[in-house]
């Protein structure tokens, strides 16, 4: 958040003269807010940050996953405007912190698995569309549609034994391995995180 804001005072430092705008916004990377400044006729520079909490359940053969889907997205685009104000083409990077931590309840046998989901990348590329012109004066709408290239999701399991003998525990954490593998295969389909985003925008 910091980063998004050293980056919005530096667009109003140096450009009095364009259109900036500032907005807020929810979607599937979270709750945040934008920040866009005109810098050529049919381009605009667009900084902004997203967060969330929510519980997701998942999933594999060999164990129920109970756990939070945490968001943190910075994220730094180029709207490019080659129709007129309305639509638009955006591409730039996020720079993501998202994190899925998960208990997990083996199918068979005693014991959890404590689990901690990460994105392939810290520094996704992304590509999108939209409509709206997040840097036009007076008060708009706008929307995004796009994908996050975030890459496969990195999975780290351990064994929780509280309360086991000796022998559950070394059998729990044989598994490790292999159940970590069935997350990862199971969460693989985020690799590419789909991106929709509608919010409403103020500029001068």
């Amino acid at each position: 958040m910091k980063r998004a804001l050293v980056v919005v005072a530096a667009m109003a430092a140096c450009g009095s003269a364009q259109a900036i705008g500032i907005g807020v916004k929810a979607g599937t990377l979270g709750v945040g807010v934008d920040a866009a400044m005109n810098v050529l006729p049919l381009l605009d520079a667009r900084v902004g940050y997203s967060a969330l909490k929510w519980g997701y359940d998942v999933n594999t053969s060999g164990a129920k996953y109970d756990g939070d889907l945490k968001l943190s997205n910075f994220n730094a685009l180029l709207d490019f405007h080659p129709l007129g104000p309305l639509f638009r083409l955006t591409g730039g990077v996020i720079f993501t912190k998202n994190k899925y931590d998960a208990v997990g309840t083996p199918s068979s046998g005693p014991g959890s698995f404590n689990a901690t989901v990460e994105p392939g990348k810290s520094t996704a590329p992304y590509l999108g569309v939209g409509w709206g012109n997040v840097a036009g004066t007076g008060v708009n709408f706008y929307a995004d549609l796009g994908v996050m290239f975030s890459g496969t999701p990195k999975a780290t399991l351990s064994a929780n034994c509280a309360g086991l003998t000796a022998g559950q525990c070394t059998t729990l954490s044989s598994q490790l391995t292999t159940e970590q593998d069935r997350l990862q295969e199971e969460l693989k389909r985020w690799k590419a995180y789909p991106v929709l985003n509608i919010g409403i925008t103020i500029g001068f």
